[in-house]
């Protein structure tokens, strides 16, 4: 059983831990499954700073897991590198890479990362827990978000990419599963894990495509060096599932997917669906233009475009839904 004072595994005929020295309560039946042993290795690896909850899920870098800051008594998330991952160096490099990528950058549209460690293979990253879930939960809720909430969203990605550009970070994984909502509905960027900085362009400038297919730009889909346009383009890709449904490209493979992005022009917002206000079309579209010198040029710009469409478009009802937050247009550099 798991001591529930510090987590540790010990034997069910244990009368006290093995690490702690607390008593363990009487084992009345035995075990219906046998222990996760990753669950195992990561309580002894965070020792008593947190008590392990639950498994939220897993994607294809690492296990989450819900878990209790014990001194400080809130709820955290503790995202593990994969087992088998975590036996390559290069991917537990990029896997703290997120840690110091993120700790570079202070911003309330950004996931901070509060802890990192590491014992045998298990890797881990801690970052706070948000209760709004993430927007690819809200598209599977309901599919699109109305034009005024899209526009707000987007235009609070952008900012804190922005924020990570002007630093030398360029995220190069903004897709829905990427963009958290705290109890307010406002977003935070997480999962800087495949980012790029200067201070790692050595390791990153290898010509290889790494991103999520759906959401990469043509120049991240043929390997090239990238830019914070190309987080834009992908904010323009969030955009247009938001407002229709669907992201502009699919295929049978992610290899059809990224030649898509290169060489097919996406049919507009408009002729998808005419319902959709021209503003936020043509704001979406632009960010979609093949050539990184025709997108907006930096992320300020881009939310500006959509705060611009909603305080003169948008409904004062709409506007107050969406929680707009006003600030000043183009902050200085």
């Amino acid at each position: 059983m798991f001591c529930p004072q510090c987590g540790t595994w010990n034997r069910a005929s244990s009368p006290a831990c093995v690490r702690c020295g607390a008593a363990l309560p009487e084992v009345v039946a035995p075990p219906l499954e046998q222990p996760d042993e990753e669950l195992a290795a990561l309580r002894l690896a965070t020792g008593t700073r947190y008590t392990i909850v639950r498994r939220l899920g897993s994607g294809g870098m690492a296990h989450v897991y819900l878990a209790t800051q014990v001194v400080l008594g809130r709820t955290v998330v503790i995202k593990v590198l994969h087992k088998q991952l975590a036996q390559d160096q290069e991917m537990r490099e990029r896997f703290r890479r997120e840690a110091e990528a993120a700790a570079r950058l202070v911003h309330p549209n950004i996931c901070p990362i509060t802890d990192h460690g590491a014992l045998g293979d298990v890797e881990f990253l801690v970052m706070p827990y948000f209760v709004g879930g993430s927007l690819a939960d809200l598209l599977t809720r309901q599919k699109t978000v109305a034009p005024a909430r899209a526009a707000t969203i987007a235009a609070q990605v952008a900012t804190g990419l922005d924020y990570a550009h002007r630093r030398g970070v360029v995220h190069r994984d903004v897709k829905p599963d990427n963009v958290l909502f705290d109890e307010d509905g406002n977003i935070v960027l997480t999962d800087f894990g495949i980012a790029t900085a200067r201070f790692h362009a050595r390791m990153t400038a290898t010509g290889r495509a790494m991103g999520t297919p759906h959401y990469m730009s043509p120049e991240q889909a043929m390997g090239r060096l990238v830019d914070g346009r190309s987080d834009l383009y992908a904010v323009g890709l969030l955009l247009y599932e938001m407002l229709l449904g669907y992201p502009p490209f699919d295929g049978a493979d992610s290899y059809s997917v990224g030649y898509k992005h290169v060489h097919e022009e996406p049919i507009t917002v408009q002729q998808a669906n005419p319902k959709i206000p021209e503003g936020i079309a043509q704001v979406t579209m632009r960010c979609l233009r093949k050539a990184p010198d025709e997108r907006y040029e930096r992320g300020f710009a881009l939310a500006d475009a959509l705060l611009e469409w909603l305080s003169t478009q948008a409904t004062p009802d709409e506007q107050r839904a969406a929680r707009v937050v006003s600030r000043p247009l183009t902050p200085a550099r």
